[in-house]
């Protein structure tokens, strides 16, 4: 049964650490090189990650710059990077590709924290269907008398803790992200 567990911890902590990774797409006032982790490019015939066609880097707090390695491949990161819901502007000088990002209004502010309300919701709607799957394999050992019904509700219960712990860090998570991206 401990094994059952361990391995509902580990799946919750990858729910963490995925919100956490959607919370690194969300732009704040600050430039970094995280916003564009998501955006391919098609490059060859293969759908390629810029950061593996070219060496993105934060020079200041409101500037980042891209420098492909192959000069073919100008044209589709521009294009990749305008098509994505960032709202970016990249600008092409023939040696690198520059994207200025614009202070954020109150409004665009309130809309990346709506938007991190969303992720972090969908967060613990994952971590909660998890809680499900674990207590039906629970329920599921002990109709087929491999654990008695004490261990059943022991193990209901340490499955509760940890999901109202993950819980709690998505919502930690978010409350960071949020004091963030209001921050001017």
């Amino acid at each position: 049964m401990q094994k059952e567990i361990k391995e509902l911890e580990t799946r919750m902590q990858k729910v963490v650490e995925n919100l956490k990774r959607e919370f690194g797409r969300l732009r704040t006032g600050r430039a970094s090189t995280t916003l564009l982790e998501g955006i391919s490019i098609d490059y060859y015939g293969s759908s390629t990650p810029i950061s593996q066609v070219a060496s993105v880097a934060t020079p200041d707090s409101r500037t980042i710059t891209i420098q492909p390695w192959d000069r073919g491949s100008f044209g589709p990161i521009e294009k990749a990077i305008m098509t994505s819901d960032l709202g970016l502007n990249p600008v092409n000088d023939g040696k690198i590709i520059r994207i200025s990002l614009p202070p954020l209004t109150e409004e665009r502010r309130k809309d990346l924290v709506k938007l991190g309300k969303k992720y972090t919701e969908e967060g613990k709607v994952a971590v909660r269907n998890i809680r499900r799957d674990g207590n039906d394999t629970l329920k599921k050992l002990e109709k087929d008398k491999k654990i008695t019904e004490d261990d059943l509700r022991r193990g209901q219960d340490e499955i509760q803790k940890l999901t109202d712990k993950y819980v709690a860090k998505c919502d930690d998570a978010l409350a960071v992200k949020e004091k963030e991206i209001m921050e001017i």
